[in-house]
């Protein structure tokens, strides 16, 4: 006999554990709240012009490739990827850059304009990220940590490759340029963490990039949701849009018992969960029927920046510029620039961003002559004081100014289409507690056993996926969490093999 499993929302971790599931055998059913899927990876669409909400840096591609490969398809029958050159530009604050790939003699002659002497360093900085990227992502990505003696066992191998340093201070053992420091430790931004406070096991990322390449799917990332969608209504899955769900129902064992809409109950056998895990205990569950995560430990824990997101087209293109598919611009500031937005959680007076421009590699995302650009700016989460109702559009126009002063000559007149999105929408829309981005931070006291479990330490059969639990953040991260929801599913609930 099958059993039923119900996902709470469409981001990416909901996704891949839909069809890993129906690949199994079980009945899914997913309920999203908005009109179209992909959660953070939603699409936006205005005046010819296509934006991806996010993410739009995809690693490990073989990830993608494992889950169609499951279901006995292959993934490049549904979407196309293609590698980025270079990964990232990386601009100081004088527009001078650094590219880097997966080519190492290009990586140390880009090295040798800054400092000749950091080839050696970074020579051995790769050799101990292999390391840290053998354990924390081949070995522990997809390994559930339900135990106390999990995390023991982990213990010591976490010690030996230095997981108490964060990873600013672990790239400065080896690498002597301010700038190329900055180079080499700003991913755990990617994954909503500060590199002066996260644990330098996510110094690993910077090893995952060479290892897979930094690739980019034909038609933007949304192509990647709609061919996920399109395998799971091939496999027999169902999928609700405009669907918001009201409450988690738990019966008298303590067990889930389905979910409720706003005039309807749907009974489960599981639920999983792919928002937020703060907002599902706080918000779908009557905290009476919570006695590990109560209101007042979600709120003691830390949680990651907000963003500031704005997506532009231009009916111009830009490509005679410097600038490259994946561009990262660094303010002068950086340690007291990570401080005012982690720490202080104040906005700041200058900012980094990160600027995509997908039509570099895909021009079907704007009209004919146009160009699609995403530029963000991580900013304090909804613990600061900021009025974003009030703030919004004067940071954007800030934001549009310097790029055109520094970037994209007389950008302002050729805008066609313009949208952004801020901590409100992350709340709101997003449903991310304090209108984090990246939901619980990637600080080494709340990774692994102390991050939200996978299965839920109140409900023997409430699972959850996505950034908020273990591993975390960022494409591989969230996938991983779909294989351990997976796993756990089967060993939980398994189903009766025909005869």
């Amino acid at each position: 006999m099958s059993k039923k499993i119900i996902i709470i929302g469409t981001g990416f971790g909901a996704l891949g554990a839909a069809t890993r599931l129906l690949s199994e055998g079980y009945q899914v059913e997913m309920f999203e709240k908005r009109d179209k899927p992909g959660g953070r990876a939603y699409v936006y669409e205005q005046n010819g012009f296509r934006f991806d909400g996010g993410p739009t840096v995809i690693t490990a591609p073989f990830m993608f490739d494992d889950i169609f490969e499951k279901a006995g398809k292959n993934r490049s029958d549904y979407f196309e990827l293609v590698p980025c050159e270079p990964f990232y530009r990386i601009f100081n604050h004088e527009g001078k850059y650094f590219d880097y790939n997966s080519d190492e003699e290009f990586i140390f002659s880009e090295i040798d304009r800054w400092n000749p002497k950091d080839k050696e360093g970074y020579r051995q900085f790769m050799q101990t990220t292999k390391a840290i990227f053998q354990k924390g992502f081949v070995e522990l990505a997809d390994k559930p940590f339900l135990s106390i003696m999990d995390m023991l066992r982990v213990a010591p191998d976490l010690i030996r490759l230095k997981s108490y340093q964060n990873v600013y201070r672990y790239v400065s053992n080896f690498v002597e340029n301010e700038f190329l420091r900055r180079c080499f430790s700003f991913h755990p931004l990617l994954v909503g963490g500060n590199p002066f406070d996260t644990t330098s096991i996510y110094a690993m990322i910077h090893y995952l990039e060479r290892e897979w390449g930094v690739h980019y799917a034909m038609g933007g990332t949304g192509s990647i949701v709609n061919a996920l969608v399109r395998l799971i209504e091939e496999q027999g899955g169902k999928i609700h849009y405009n669907a918001e769900i009201s409450r988690i129902r738990i019966g008298s064992d303590r067990k889930v018992t389905g979910i409720e809409l706003r005039d309807e109950f749907i009974p489960a056998d599981a639920v999983v969960s792919n928002a937020d895990v703060a907002f599902t205990y706080r918000n779908l569950i009557d905290e009476a029927h919570r006695k590990t995560y109560t209101n007042r430990k979600i709120e003691r824990m830390k949680y990651s920046m907000s963003l500031f997101v704005m997506y532009f087209g231009t009916d111009r293109r830009y490509t005679d510029t410097n600038l490259k598919h994946h561009n990262i611009i660094m303010s002068k500031r950086y340690k007291e620039l990570l401080t005012d937005i982690f720490d202080k959680k104040v906005l700041a007076e200058d900012f980094s961003l990160y600027l995509h421009m997908p039509t570099f590699t895909d021009p079907s995302l704007a009209p004919i002559g146009g160009e699609s650009f995403y530029v963000l700016s991580p900013v304090p989460n909804l613990d600061g004081d900021t009025d974003w109702n009030e703030t919004a559009e004067e940071y954007g126009d800030k934001i549009l100014k310097f790029l055109e002063k520094n970037y994209l000559p007389n950008l302002r007149k050729h805008i066609k289409a313009q949208l952004y999105i801020d901590p409100l929408h992350f709340r709101d829309t997003l449903n991310s507690y304090k209108g984090s981005a990246f939901s619980v931070q990637p600080l080494l006291t709340q990774s692994a056993w102390f991050r939200p479990h996978n299965r839920s330490e109140e409900f023997s059969n409430l699972y959850f996926v996505g950034a908020g639990t273990h591993p975390g953040a960022g494409l591989p991260g969230v996938l991983s969490s779909s294989v351990i929801a997976e796993n756990l599913i089967k060993q939980d609930l398994p189903l009766q093999k025909p005869a």
